[in-house]
This record gives C-alpha cells, sequence and structure tokens, in this order.
C-alpha cells in the first residue's frame, strides 16, 4: 500500500533538540519499546535488556573533519561540506554560497589550499583537490568537525571527543552513527560480562542523511547512496549467533541499513558495495532482530525506517510518549530500545 510522508510527521518542540551531550554517555534516557509496552530507562541499564548470546552490530566509521569555509575567485564567502572523497585528490561536496560556483572556477579553503570545481553530480559538487595530500589529510588537518544542521552553535574541543564513538576506527563519516554516541567503557564492560557480544560493520554516513524527503507517496522519494563494508568475521559471528538461538542487535540505522544491504540477495555476504537502500514500512528484514536508535527527524527516512521494524503505530506510541516525557532528540538525545514487530 502507498505511504505518504505526512504519516510520518510529529510535533517536536524545540527545546526538545539536544544542543549538547551530557556529561556522561551512558547517562543518556533509554525508552525500551516493546509491542505493547514503553519503559522509562537509562542507557546504562541496556545490558540488563538483551539476553545473553545476543550480538551487537556496531558502526566503526569516524568522522571526518569534513566542514570548511573559503571563498570564491570573486571573493564570495563558500562554505564546503564533504559528502565523500572519491580516491586521492577529488571529492564530492555539498557548497553553501550566495552564487554556486562555476566548473573550472577555483575555490580558497581555509587560507591554506585551491580546489578546483570539475562540475556537478546532482545536488553536489564534483571538486579536484591539490595533488601531494590526499583529500583526508587535507581535511583533518585543516576542516572543522560538521555537527549537524539542527545544532545551532560551532563545533567546540568537546566535541572532538564527544561527536565520535569510542570504537570509531575507519574514517569516512560526514556525520556520526549517533546511537554509538552512548556507549562509554563500563557499558561495554558490563554487556561483555553479560555474555553479550559485539561485530562491526562500516558504513560511511553522507550528506545526504538529513535532506528531507520531498516527495508526497514516499515511493517517490529518491534515496541518498552511502558506502559500506560487512567483514567475513561480522557474517560468521551472525550465523554462529542464530545457531545458538541467539539475537543481532543492530546498533544505529547504519549498521541496519548496512546488514540488510549486504542481505539483498537472500543470503548475507560479506563484502564493500555502495546502497541506496530505502527501508519503509512492508519491508522484509533478513538479519536484524532489534535496534539501538536515537530519536529521528520528523518526515525523515530513518523514522520510516524504524517504523518499517516496530510497526508505525507502536512508533507513533513512542514518540508521542518520549515528547510527552521530555525526552531529549536527535544525535546528541536519548536513545530507543526497539524489538521487531
Amino acid at each position: 500500500m502507498p505511504y505518504f510522508v505526512s504519516e510520518f510527521d510529529y510535533h517536536l518542540p524545540p527545546e526538545l533538540i539536544a544542543q549538547a551531550p551530557l556529561a556522561e554517555r551512558s547517562a543518556s534516557r533509554l525508552l525500551h519499546v516493546q509491542q505493547h509496552t514503553l519503559d522509562d530507562r537509562h542507557f546504562r541499564d541496556l545490558p540488563e535488556l538483551l539476553t545473553p548470546g545476543d550480538l551487537l552490530i556496531m558502526n566503526d566509521s569516524r568522522v571526518l573533519h569534513a566542514r570548511l569555509h573559503g571563498r570564491k575567485e570573486t571573493g564570495g564567502e563558500v562554505e564546503v561540506l564533504i559528502e565523500r572523497p572519491i580516491g586521492d585528490s577529488e571529492a564530492l561536496a555539498m557548497v553553501r554560497a550566495s552564487k554556486s560556483p562555476k566548473p573550472g572556477s577555483r575555490l580558497r579553503l581555509e587560507e591554506a589550499f585551491d580546489v578546483e570545481v570539475l562540475g556537478r553530480a546532482g545536488e553536489f559538487f564534483h571538486l579536484r583537490f591539490p595533488e601531494g595530500q590526499t583529500v583526508v589529510e587535507l581535511i583533518e588537518r585543516h576542516g572543522a568537525l560538521p555537527l549537524p544542521p539542527y545544532i545551532d552553535r560551532a563545533a567546540a574541543e568537546a566535541d572532538e571527543k564527544r561527536y565520535q564513538t569510542v570504537y570509531a576506527h575507519e574514517l569516512g563519516s560526514v556525520a556520526a552513527p549517533t546511537a554509538g554516541l552512548h556507549f562509554d567503557e563500563a557499558v561495554l564492560a558490563r554487556l561483555a560480562e553479560r555474555g553479550i557480544r559485539r561485530a562491526f560493520v562500516t558504513l560511511h554516513v553522507g550528506a545526504g542523511t538529513f535532506q528531507p524527503v520531498r516527495a508526497e507517496k514516499i515511493e517517490d522519494h529518491q534515496m541518498h547512496r552511502e558506502c559500506y563494508t560487512v567483514p567475513q568475521a561480522t557474517v560468521e559471528a551472525i550465523a554462529a549467533t542464530r545457531a545458538a538461538g541467539g539475537r543481532v542487535i543492530c546498533v544505529g540505522t547504519t549498521s541496519l541499513r548496512a546488514l540488510e544491504s549486504a542481505a539483498q540477495g537472500g543470503e548475507l555476504k560479506a563484502g564493500s558495495a555502495e546502497t541506496g537502500i530505502f527501508i519503509t514500512p512492508g519491508f522484509r528484514f533478513q538479519v536484524a532482530d532489534g535496534l539501538v536508535t536515537n530519536f529521528h527527524l520528523p518526515r525523515s527516512t530513518l523514522l520510516m525506517l524504524v517504523s518499517a521494524l516496530a510497526g508505525i503505530e507502536t512508533i507513533r506510541a513512542a514518540y508521542a510518549h518520549a515528547v510527552a516525557e521530555r525526552y531529549r532528540f536527535f544525535s546528541y538525545g536519548d536513545a530507543m530500545l526497539l524489538e521487531r514487530k
């Protein structure tokens, strides 16, 4: 049946949008969402809400310093947000300027180096960086951490640690896989003590994750694409968990999207690829039994994803409860534990 974007809307008081992290990662609240029960907990309670033998799948992507400021040759100011590097010396990026830069023009970034505008690739600009250093080396040296657009402040020194998960490893994202921000060493140790294992995937979050759904019918929305890797060791860990009767719990929608993309052929396979998977109600999940996730933007593809997993009415009830109970929303906000319908 067709679904409309308006079915995935809700009212969120602006003051509930978290602008900074709590002093402790695991001090966040956790809403345990079951089919007929909403249980208010704290994130440090997560190990007791899972079952020994369960497997957590975590995204080990690390956020790039992907935001750069500069000027066009004409003197106009620009803001560049790297979407993804393409090889060593090119990248796709969002460019914000009073007038879009033209192909062949140059941008001076951070008063440190010039990039050439090669052209457009859909909503992104194709940029060529100077040789001698890779794109990643240049932006890590000169760029800033790109906090989400709904956080109305510049990145501070504290964000350098807190907008990365404690297990972040593979550089490549322009936004944090935020469900993982709640885990600290104490929670990880307690999970291990309880016999709850971990395995990793990598999905590099793109700037498209913040793009609104502009189509009226969700089936008309064009999903952004992201790169992911599912290691063979993770495939084997999932198979062993299944054989022992355990559950596969994804930490974050990015981990879930990586696994379900890798299982689209009917069998979970290791490897690296691009995905534009769009998970909406009616989707047949192949891998995920549950999900740890933050609260998502109204009318967003991620709100549609969690509705597909837990059920539209269940999610509506959970979000209404979270607003009424003054949960903190979005990247630096609180979390939910969802079980598959």
